[in-house]
C-alpha cells in the first residue's frame, strides 16, 4: 500500500510505537476501524510504519535511522501513543461496545516502560478480565504518560494510547495507593 495514495477506506494516522529497545515515530495506514481495529486484527501479526524514524530507548533524543517503511511485530510493541483520541477509531470499538463506563486511574509497568493514565472499563475493575478475556491484545488508555523506567528523559504525554496486555508486569489502581 503506497503512502502517497490512500484508498477511500484507509487514512493515515501519526503515532509513536514503543518496543523493548526502540521508539518508532511514523505514520500508519488505518482502515475505518482506526488504529484499534488494525492493531487488534488477529489475521496479521505485523504492521507497516511509513516514514519511520527510529531512536533507541536508551538514547531517546538521538535519531538512529529513517526509513520509508518499517515492519513491526505486533507482539513486541508495548505501547502506541497517538496525537489525537479520534485516531484510535470509533468509540464503540475502542470501548468494546456501547456500555456505561467507569474511569479508573492506573499505573502499568513492564521491564522497560511505565504507563500512567485513565482506563475506561464497563462495571467494576476486574484485573483478570482486563488481562485475559476478549480477543483484543491492545487496550486503550487516556490522558497517558509513558516513561522509560531506566531512562527518565524518555517521557511522552499523550491524549490517547494503547498498551499490549501481553507485555504487562503490573497493573495498579492509583486509588489504592498508600501515601507515606
Amino acid at each position: 500500500m503506497a503512502f502517497d495514495a490512500p484508498s477511500v477506506t484507509h487514512r493515515v494516522v501519526s503515532a509513536d510505537f514503543f518496543t523493548p529497545s526502540y521508539r518508532v515515530v511514523g505514520k500508519v495506514m488505518v482502515p475505518n476501524t482506526g488504529l484499534m481495529g488494525l492493531i487488534n486484527d488477529s489475521t496479521n501479526s505485523f504492521m507497516e510504519i511509513l516514514d519511520a524514524r527510529l531512536a533507541r530507548v536508551h538514547m531517546p533524543s538521538k535519531l538512529v535511522d529513517h526509513y520509508e517503511v518499517v515492519r513491526l511485530v505486533k507482539a513486541q510493541i508495548f505501547a502506541i501513543a497517538l496525537t489525537r483520541r479520534e485516531d484510535m477509531g470509533p468509540q464503540a470499538l475502542a470501548r468494546g461496545g456501547y456500555v456505561r463506563l467507569n474511569e479508573y486511574s492506573v499505573r502499568i509497568t513492564t521491564p522497560v516502560y511505565e504507563l500512567m493514565g485513565n482506563m475506561e472499563w464497563a462495571g467494576r475493575f476486574e484485573f483478570s478480565t482486563i488481562m485475559v478475556e476478549g480477543s483484543r491484545e491492545f487496550v486503550p488508555i487516556y490522558g497517558a504518560t509513558l516513561t522509560a523506567i531506566l531512562i527518565p528523559s524518555l517521557k511522552v504525554e499523550t491524549q490517547a494510547a494503547m498498551f499490549n496486555r501481553r507485555q504487562v508486569d503490573l497493573l495498579a489502581l492509583t486509588s489504592q495507593r498508600i501515601e507515606d
